[in-house]
């Protein structure tokens, strides 16, 4: 049984918002493909994903709204935000392309997330080192899905190994981003209660280069890196997820998950 924290922590509130935010917004990008993957065995196996991930992002969403001291609800931070208020990554909020698209940015997602939650499992808030414990086991899963895509599609046919290629080279100058340093979580990680992304990025490297070299895939080396998720500055596609997102509470004021 976790231990609720009562006391008011703002960073450590604004820190757990973050990561409740990467979850939903990818959470919908994944039930989109619902009915869109190759094949039915995908549908589900998307679902399933997109299914854990609106787990987690209730869990810390919720958790954000005790810290924070407002006593806001999972439905409240995700419902009654603006667009600047959200401050997921803009890998989440990337358009899906092809299939290829979408498992690129899974692999990207999948092995940080994994060895974040894996971390956070010593943070020094009881809250979040269960929750941790919880979520780094489910996704897992996740992450041996993206694997097994990414060297399937790498080494099946020509065309294949084409658009896995292209979508890694689409979403990789995003994963900067996602191991990033600021002030926020540079306190929080001196305290204990969190971790500095850019303490995990080593491994992540090592990783997702053993994936690519059994895929046949070339590991990108982009010019650029994306910023400004966390900020709040997003992408043009992100006005149109939230709008959709919100289109059901705004037919049905009060309604709940």
């Amino acid at each position: 049984m976790t231990v609720e924290h009562t006391a008011v922590d703002e960073d450590l509130a604004a820190y757990v918002l973050r990561l409740g935010d990467d979850a939903l917004v990818l959470c919908q990008r994944l039930c989109a493909l619902v009915t869109r993957a190759p094949t039915i065995e995908e549908d589900l196996a998307l679902a399933n994903i997109a299914l854990d991930l609106l787990g987690h992002a209730r869990t810390l969403l919720a958790y954000s709204g005790r810290l924070d001291g407002t006593g806001r609800t999972e439905d409240e931070l995700a419902y009654h935000r603006t667009e600047r208020q959200f401050h997921s990554a803009l890998l989440v909020e990337l358009v899906p392309g092809d299939f290829a698209v979408t498992i690129a940015r899974q692999l990207v997602y999948a092995h940080y997330s994994r060895l974040l939650w894996s971390a956070l499992e010593k943070s020094s808030d009881d809250t979040l080192a269960a929750f941790g414990a919880r979520a780094s086991r489910e996704v897992e899963y996740h992450q041996m899905h993206a694997d097994q895509w990414t060297v399937r599609l790498g080494r099946g046919t020509a065309e294949s190994r084409r658009r896995m290629q292209a979508g890694l080279d689409l979403v990789w100058p995003y994963a900067a981003e996602l191991f990033a340093a600021d002030a926020l979580v540079d306190r929080l990680d001196a305290r204990g209660s969190a971790v500095a992304p850019a303490r995990l990025r080593e491994e992540w490297e090592r990783e997702v280069a053993a994936v690519l070299d059994e895929a046949r895939l070339t590991p990108p080396k982009p010019s650029w890196q994306a910023t400004g998720g966390r900020e709040g500055l997003h992408t043009e596609a992100f006005a149109p997820l939230l709008a959709e997102f919100r289109s059901v509470r705004l037919q049905y004021p009060g309604g709940t998950w």
